[in-house]
């Protein structure tokens, strides 16, 4: 497993190394696949403006190689930390800096690497403990009880954390939840993944936000528009609807809004094959088209297409937004 890991991390800093990831030809994204004549009438005007912006910024000469934000990303990996004893076997002692030590650290090789165990255990106050299988971990929405292990290990490190927030959750609980994993109040030490479903995010939303904001904690809000908007289609497959995730996040980002508040990020589950396992999109997949290639053992996945559709509509909310303050 370590073995694979590290490859599939290897791999992705090759691809970023290798231009994967520069956005400076909007022109070859295939936009063949949006059959409805007005969408892509839409999606093509997005790809116009962003390259004449471009185009702009390189006659101005701000596309230097210093701009690597256009070039490549910054990629972290996070995955659910959910069976405590694979995390606790990648969870280590790390040396806290000191003080004015980094200077002269400079060009040495540390005594360790982070991802051996230390050969001799290290004072309580010289180390924190970090969680080395992934940047970010977070607690599934069936595993966050206050007084269970899972949260108890997440008190203990000091990665940034999330926690899956549902219809299940009452707003008293998310902030003794808050209070546990943040006592410190540090400012995005913890990322609440809000996932209700198209139809309750109205419903549950609301009291959640205004809980939290009467408090000292500063979360960070993102919402997870696929777990709540499972369903089963005729032909017995797994499947989630295009039109229900999006219908999540522009609510999630209008409530948001609305109580002076902010969503900062989308949880998706999705894949650059060219699978059949969500229905919807400027494909128009329906359920009689799921066989065609569905691949999934676990949870159905937008595809290539239906990710970049995503891309498109959450552009044009926030277009639209800018619109409307000026």
């Amino acid at each position: 497993a370590y073995f694979h890991s590290a490859s599939t991390v290897n791999f992705v800093r090759l691809l970023l190394d290798s231009g994967f990831a520069d956005i400076h030809q909007p022109e070859a994204w295939d936009l063949g696949h949006v059959r409805n004549p007005e969408i892509r009438r839409e999606y093509q005007s997005i790809v116009n403006r962003l390259t004449d912006s471009l185009e702009f910024m390189s006659v101005i000469g701000a596309t230097s190689s210093q701009a690597s934000a256009l070039n490549t990303v910054d990629l972290y990996t996070s995955h659910e930390a959910l069976l405590l004893e694979y995390e606790q076997a990648l969870t280590r002692a790390v040396p806290k800096p000191l003080p004015g030590a980094e200077p002269a650290l400079a060009g040495r090789k540390r005594p360790y690497e982070p991802s051996t165990p230390p050969r001799k255990a290290l004072a309580p106050e010289l180390c924190d403990w970090y969680n080395l299988s992934a940047h970010f971990i977070w607690i599934g929405d069936r595993t966050r009880q206050l007084d269970g292990a899972h949260v108890e290990y997440f008190r203990g490190v000091k990665n940034p954390v999330g926690v899956k927030v549902g219809p299940t959750m009452d707003p008293a609980e998310l902030v003794r939840a808050l209070d546990i994993l943040d006592p410190d109040f540090e400012s995005g030490r913890v990322t609440l993944i809000t996932r209700y479903g198209a139809a309750k995010i109205a419903d549950f939303l609301p009291a959640h936000v205004r809980a939290v904001q009467e408090t000292r904690h500063r979360p960070v809000w993102c919402c997870d528009p696929c777990h709540g908007n499972t369903t089963t289609a005729p032909t017995g497959h797994k499947t989630r609807s295009f039109d229900a995730i999006i219908s999540e996040i522009t609510s999630s980002i209008s409530i948001h809004r609305e109580l002076g508040s902010r969503l900062s990020g989308v949880h998706l589950e999705l894949t650059g094959e060219h699978v059949t396992e969500c229905t919807g999109g400027s494909q128009e997949l329906s359920h009689s088209d799921l066989p065609n290639n569905y691949q999934t053992f676990c949870d159905p996945r937008l595809n290539y297409e239906q990710s970049l559709d995503i891309a498109f509509k959450i552009a044009k909310v926030y277009e639209s937004e800018r619109e409307e303050n000026n």
